[in-house]
């Protein structure tokens, strides 16, 4: 942690006798903390060749007073942090995801990282090492859906704490009728897509968050009977049905979102000096009619 002036608006007071007379100082977290921090929770080396994760924009060295969670940097997640004097933002989905060349406001991904950046607030993305993690999104997939002799759906070669990406588990009993009953009182769903019969049996399970439709091979490989995910392409979801695997679509921000007010509690738990808070802008576009 690093001193800084009294007028310093958030951190941990302490008091020091300097003199003869009592010396107040004021402590605040850098971000360089907090990636810290994070890379211990979700870490980097986890995360997909193809990804963009870690500090993206930001001074690691600057104070973060003020986090604030997201699944992902729209306009409304970023005017709220702003309006809010975030430090940080830790969103899950990447800002930039793709290298860009210029840096203008033309494109709705550069106008949002010009305006937070003009405004002095740094992006963390742990993206697919959060959704590896032992503690991470799948795992809390697998843990809300009852699932035991919880593995990776598909390990990473020769990681030294046995993780990869996924999940697989098993249901002791039930039937298909009673995981989308499940589901929908986990994740506050009022509908979801299905690809199997309700009366279907549930044994074996595989899990994975977000757009997962490219495990569905993995799944089929290791005999699952059934595969939740958010979202899958109208092809995958014909592939399903014809391997005869029960197909559970969640929605890719219901499968994911939960999991950024999960990470702002434990950011709050690890750093009681800063105001750590999810998103209460952000929403998922599609809605069901």
């Amino acid at each position: 942690m690093v001193p800084v002036d009294l007028n310093a608006t958030s951190g941990k007071w302490e008091r020091y006798r300097f003199a003869h007379r009592p010396v107040w100082r004021i402590f605040v977290t850098p971000i360089q903390d907090i990636c810290n921090f994070l890379d211990q929770y979700a870490p980097t080396r986890l995360a997909e060749d193809w990804d963009n994760v870690g500090l993206l924009a930001g001074d690691p060295a600057e104070p973060a007073a003020k986090i604030m969670t997201c699944l992902t940097v729209t306009p409304a997640s970023a005017a709220e942090a702003i309006e809010r004097g975030a430090s940080m933002i830790v969103s899950h989905h990447p800002l930039p995801f793709r290298a860009t060349k210029r840096l203008t406001t033309d494109a709705i991904p550069t106008r949002m990282l010009w305006q937070l950046i003009r405004a002095g607030v740094a992006i963390y993305s742990p993206h697919t090492g959060f959704d590896s993690a032992s503690s991470g999104i799948n795992n809390m997939l697998a843990e809300r859906l009852s699932l035991t002799d919880v593995k990776p759906l598909k390990p990473f070669p020769d990681d030294p704490d046995g993780l990869g990406a996924g999940r697989v588990g098993r249901l002791e009993s039930g039937t298909l009728a009673e995981l989308v009953e499940t589901c929908k009182q986990q994740f506050w769903l009022s509908g979801l897509h299905l690809v199997g019969s309700l009366t279907n049996n549930v044994r074996k399970v595989a899990i994975a968050c977000g757009s997962g439709g490219s495990f569905l091979a993995q799944a089929r490989f290791i005999k699952c009977d059934t595969f939740v995910t958010g979202e899958a392409t109208f092809h995958t979801s014909l592939e399903a049905e014809s391997s005869g695997i029960n197909l559970v679509l969640l929605g890719h921000y219901s499968s994911e979102r939960f999991a950024v007010e999960v990470m702002a509690e434990k950011i709050q738990e690890a750093f009681s000096g800063v105001e750590v808070w999810a998103s209460e802008k952000e929403s998922d576009p599609l809605q069901w009619v």
